[in-house]
């Protein structure tokens, strides 16, 4: 990264036991900037310095389940120092008129809106396919005890059937 970027990461856990992980963001000083423990989202941005910086999802604590993790990685102002480089020479020169311009600022206002879009369809895309894991998960549990209970019931019922037929069984050898 370089100085004064902007690093933002989100994270969100789709589908695994729990739906929870620990993540760690480190600094290039190796500094811990975030440490969260078994959370199931979050967002954060960090004000960057010069250097690699370090980031990691940890499921040590549930080591028997797998987890799906939908994450995103969003660097922003790294071509400044690019653009004021130009600053600097353009400096006190008298810059001919684009007619062009403003058609560009329009067309660049556009892309920046699609690409936001974009950002929030991929988000919303992580969110349905959380829930229909959770949902498809809920549908097994719910059918596995259903037939647990349909078997117990058609049990009991037989057990009742038999007692009700003893009762009125006749187990005198003769008849009169």
């Amino acid at each position: 990264m370089q100085k004064e970027a902007s690093l933002e990461i989100e994270y969100q856990v789709l589908d695994g036991a729990g739906l929870d992980v620990d993540f760690l963001l480190l600094s290039p000083k190796h500094e811990t900037l975030v440490f969260e423990q078994r959370k199931s989202d979050g967002v954060h941005t960090v004000e960057t310095e010069e250097g690699d910086y370090m980031f990691c999802f940890d499921n040590t604590f549930s080591t028997l389940s797998e987890k799906v993790i939908f994450f995103e990685l969003i660097l922003d102002n790294m071509g400044d120092e690019e653009q004021e480089d130009w600053k600097k020479e353009v400096k006190g020169q008298i810059l001919p008129t684009n007619p062009r311009e403003p058609l560009l600022e329009s067309v660049n206002s556009v892309k920046a809106r699609l690409s936001k879009s974009i950002h929030i369809q991929t988000l919303l895309r992580a969110f349905e396919a959380r829930d229909r894991n959770i949902q498809e998960s809920n549908f097994d549990r719910v059918n596995f005890w259903s037939m647990v209970n349909l078997a117990v019931m058609v049990i009991v019922s037989a057990v009742q059937v038999y007692m009700l037929k003893s009762l009125f069984e006749d187990k005198r050898k003769i008849r009169t």
